[in-house]
């Protein structure tokens, strides 16, 4: 064992260079907290089962340190020389590589990572942030708004673009593709891209506003930025990329890319609650979101708490506060370490998942102005129509913004859609 135990060290001072994660552990039964939370520093650093005659000093010196623990939660300094900065594949394969499936642990969770200066500085982060998108989709003040046409997968790109361009029409600011449309049969990619541009025009010159598209390139990698380039032939200012199925390689490719097409990037998680949702083993969102930004991220789903998915309001609270902050405080027994981003641009958080014009105030009321409304069914499932469920959004928004209540807003002649969706959908959280 104490080839474990060197690797635990209370007394150890963290340096400003230094990589700091935060674990949730359970050791398994017969062995100690010391003995488990060693060999998570080991295996994630330069220890393995046995005493090495090769380790010497100088390898030893940059070595993981388990420093500070209390109940069941760890956090271990990791030396920046154990790191290839700017790349986000080589620090998972070293902090969440091999420890999840070691045999001395029951259960372990990586809940935050504090990343150094140095690091961020080795990032691009997010090309134009929240303060970038408003500035070119001229959206000052209010929540931006998102729409996917429901049914996700199905339509035809004629359909697709007709449900599209009646959103845009209604108010919507992103048209949007869900985590399974990237180019089938029945909607291919270049198509949709094409006669999406076309209804973009149309709806920009009819109502005013700026109007873009969240386009799904997620693919293999240099199908997903051949993608990326045809959307930009397009003028479209942003591509969407599932970053959990997509990997860190390909969205690092991606957002390399889109420094030079000048595009913002979405992203959606699909995939990410295989290992979030465990309360006791896998990782988290904040750090999944966390590393997201770094990389270059302008837009990350945080959940709603009140939709159909869990989102716990902890959760959505945290990750909303790091996505925009630029100081994070630390607060140990909720999990969140420390955080300074030295100024990187702030991510914009996305909620989404089962909302509809009823509870867009709780939503704002949680989240602020500064945060993007997406809304599927919420939309389409009004009952008069896309166009109406886009406009019943908008007003809902509005209203909030001057304080009013929805049913008192609903109350305004003007308001129809607004009231025929109250109507409709009520106030109910769906499940």
């Amino acid at each position: 064992m104490s080839q474990y135990l060197d690797f635990v060290d209370p007394n150890y001072k963290p340096k400003s260079k230094d990589l700091i994660c935060l674990f949730y552990l359970e050791p398994r039964k017969g062995i100690s907290a010391n003995e488990a939370i060693g060999r998570i520093a080991a295996e994630s650093s330069n220890g393995t089962w046995t005493e090495l005659t090769t380790l010497k000093p100088h390898i030893r010196k940059i070595r993981a340190r388990a420093y500070h623990r209390k109940g069941k939660l760890v956090k271990v300094a990791y030396p920046i020389e154990l790191f290839e900065k700017g790349s986000m594949p080589q620090i998972y394969s070293s902090v969440v590589g091999n420890i999840f499936g070691m045999k001395a642990v029951n259960n372990l969770k990586l809940l935050d990572i504090d990343f150094p200066k140095t690091m961020i500085k080795s990032f691009p982060g997010p090309q134009f942030g929240l303060h970038g998108v408003r500035r070119f989709m001229k959206i000052p003040k209010r929540p931006m708004t998102a729409t996917v046409p429901k049914p996700k997968v199905g339509m035809t790109t004629a359909e697709h673009t007709n449900v599209g361009y009646q959103a845009w029409m209604g108010g919507v600011d992103f048209l949007k593709d869900d985590e399974n449309l990237t180019d089938q049969v029945f909607n291919r990619f270049r198509n949709r891209v094409k006669t999406c541009a076309k209804a973009r025009d149309r709806a920009e010159k009819l109502t005013g506003e700026k109007k873009d598209y969240f386009i799904n390139v997620t693919a293999e990698t240099k199908e997903m930025l051949r993608r990326a380039n045809i959307a930009a032939d397009y003028d479209f200012k942003y591509v969407m990329c599932d970053i959990v199925t997509a990997g860190w390689s390909g969205l690092q490719s991606l957002r390399e890319h889109t420094q030079d097409n000048k595009q913002a990037i979405h992203a959606h998680r699909a995939m990410h609650a295989t290992f979030t949702r465990n309360p006791k083993h896998g990782l988290t969102m904040l750090a999944l979101a966390k590393s997201a930004r770094l990389v270059g991220v302008d837009n990350i789903h945080i959940g709603t708490v009140i939709g159909k998915l869990v989102s716990p309001r902890n959760e959505v609270i945290a990750l909303e506060q790091e996505m925009e902050y630029n100081e994070v405080e630390e607060s140990f027994s909720q999990g969140i370490l420390q955080q300074s981003w030295h100024n990187l641009k702030p991510t914009i958080p996305c909620s989404s998942g089962g909302l509809h014009t009823g509870i867009v105030p709780d939503v704002l009321k949680l989240l602020g102005n500064d945060c993007l409304l997406q809304l599927g069914g919420g939309i389409h499932g009004h009952p008069q129509g896309t166009r109406y469920g886009a406009e019943s959004l908008r007003q809902a928004i509005d209203a909030s913004l001057e304080g009013i209540s929805l049913k008192e807003a609903a109350q305004n002649p003007e308001n129809k859609a607004l009231a025929h969706a109250l109507e409709h959908f009520g106030h109910e959280h769906p499940v």
